[in-house]
Order: structure tokens, then sequence, then C-alpha cells
């Protein structure tokens, strides 16, 4: 299974466009070889860099979406692919872009294969997502993109 953009490479810089300091809107996505005996996809997508005098853990959350249909190859830009929205670090259920405070980020968007639909609300959290998952996951992808804010 693959997860690609054609607006970065992996380990490549994120456009601004996707960030904070643009429209702050998703970077279009493409997926690929999902494997049989998959039932949904769940797509995470968070920063493990942050500050621990912002976050204790070092990490901040900036897309949760589960329950993603298998049909779903193509996530166009801006949009978030049907399926359920959880909660971001920011507290709103959908994408929020790029934004450190400090120096330059890696953003991890990774896309997961599982063999069930996940038994959640929409506003569930990375965390709640996790754990439904464990045990179910098939196969995974992970695409990471790097930004530094204009200063």
């Amino acid at each position: 299974m693959k997860l690609t953009s054609p607006v970065f490479e992996h380990e490549g810089l994120i456009p601004s466009k996707y960030t904070c300091d643009g429209e702050n809107i998703s970077p279009p996505l493409s997926i690929e070889d999902v494997p049989e005996g998959a039932k949904s996809l769940v797509l995470l997508m968070d920063d493990p860099d942050v500050p621990k005098t912002i976050r204790p853990d070092g990490m901040w959350d900036h897309w949760v979406v589960f329950n993603i249909a298998l049909s779903i190859l193509k996530i166009d830009e801006g949009l978030a692919p049907a399926g359920v929205c959880g909660v971001n670090t920011g507290g709103k259920n959908g994408y929020q872009g790029p934004c450190p405070p400090d120096r330059e980020h890696r953003y991890y968007f990774k896309l997961y294969a599982l063999d069930c639909e996940l038994d959640l609300l929409a506003g569930a959290s990375k965390s709640e997502v996790q754990d439904a998952m464990q045990g179910h996951i098939v196969k995974e992808s992970i695409l990471m993109g790097r930004y530094d804010r204009i200063r």
C-alpha cells in the first residue's frame, strides 16, 4: 500500500499553501495498492516535533479520519475523504495545517488498512482511533513532509 502526494515527495517540503501561512487546506493525496481483506482505511496526520513547553507529549494531531471507504483512491486538495472525522489537537473535526512555532517540523500522514470498520463516533480522538485499530491493521503506509514557517 502506498500514500503519495503530487505536491510534495516523501521527506520533502510541504508547500506553504497547505499550512497556516497559506490557505491552510489539506494537500491532495493518492492511495495505491490497498490490500485484499481490508474493509476500511484510516488517515492520521501528526507532528511529533512540538516543543514540550507547548505539549508535554511533544505531539500535535492535525487530522484524524476513519472508516474511509476502500473505493477512495484520491483525496482532493482541501477536502476530507468520505469517512468519519475525528478531533485534532486544535479541537476541530477536520484538517489543521502545519504551523511550527519554533523550527522545521516533520508531519506524518499515516494511512492504515483495517480488517473492519471502527465503532466510533465523529469527534473521536487519535488515541481512541489508535486503540480501536489494535489487532485490525492489515497494512500501513507513511508519507512524511517537512515544514518551517517563514520568519
